[in-house]
């Protein structure tokens, strides 16, 4: 069974899956691709012999809106750090910032950041973030197809990224706003597609939940 899951903020993708495991009694359950604890919106699940096509769905492209508060960065490059450094926001205007935007399409290297879930001699490089350490990272090739402003203000922008498998969106966000000639980060993440999943037809859990129930009698 494949689920499209509307992930609330502050789970973990694995309290899903183990929130999933525990509604339908299935003993094999996988995710289609992390999300952040504080990013909401879909998460692909999958049961029993259907976890055999998560790989190819962790593969596809995917589709975020995202807001960044401008003038302050946090060590994480979302709302679950600290603030480590501010800076003035300068005058903006929609064209600027729209080209600033557009200037990231296309194919790059991203370096991923060391809040991440990624490996170094086995050890997840959070843990040796909290630890205070930072590790040199190799950059990773990722592709964005498209990138739109949504809305901004003084303090803020809110935009909208279809990009490749491995993109971090919490390092194009603080990228963004230094390319705009401040810093910033993350304050929402909302992931809204995943291949052609949407999140118009993605269910909460309690409503997968009450469905699964509902079948049961």
């Amino acid at each position: 069974m494949i689920i499209n899951i509307n992930k609330p903020v502050d789970w973990s993708s694995f309290d899903v899956v183990k929130k999933i495991k525990n509604i339908t009694k299935h003993k094999k359950v996988g995710h289609g691709g992390t999300l952040d604890p504080f990013a909401s919106g879909v998460l692909i699940i999958g049961t029993e012999k259907d976890t055999r096509s998560l790989s190819s769905i962790t593969n596809s492209d995917k589709t975020y809106e995202a807001e960044i508060e401008l003038g302050k960065v946090t060590n994480t490059l979302d709302t679950e750090g600290e603030v480590v450094r501010e800076m003035p926001i300068p005058m903006m205007e929609s064209k600027n910032i729209e080209s600033t935007l557009h200037s990231f399409m296309g194919k790059q290297k991203q370096m991923p950041p060391m809040f991440s879930a990624k490996k170094h001699n086995g050890i997840r490089l959070y843990k040796l973030a909290r630890m205070g350490k930072e590790i040199d990272r190799e950059d990773i090739d990722i592709f964005i197809s498209d990138i739109r402003l949504i809305d901004f203000n003084r303090n803020s922008i809110k935009f909208s990224v279809e990009c490749s498998k491995g993109t971090y969106v919490r390092v194009l966000g603080k990228d963004i706003a230094e390319r705009l000639g401040t810093v910033g980060y993350l304050t929402e993440l909302t992931r809204t597609k995943v291949g052609d999943h949407l999140i118009d037809d993605s269910l909460s859990i309690e409503l997968f939940q009450n469905k699964w129930k509902s079948t049961e009698q």
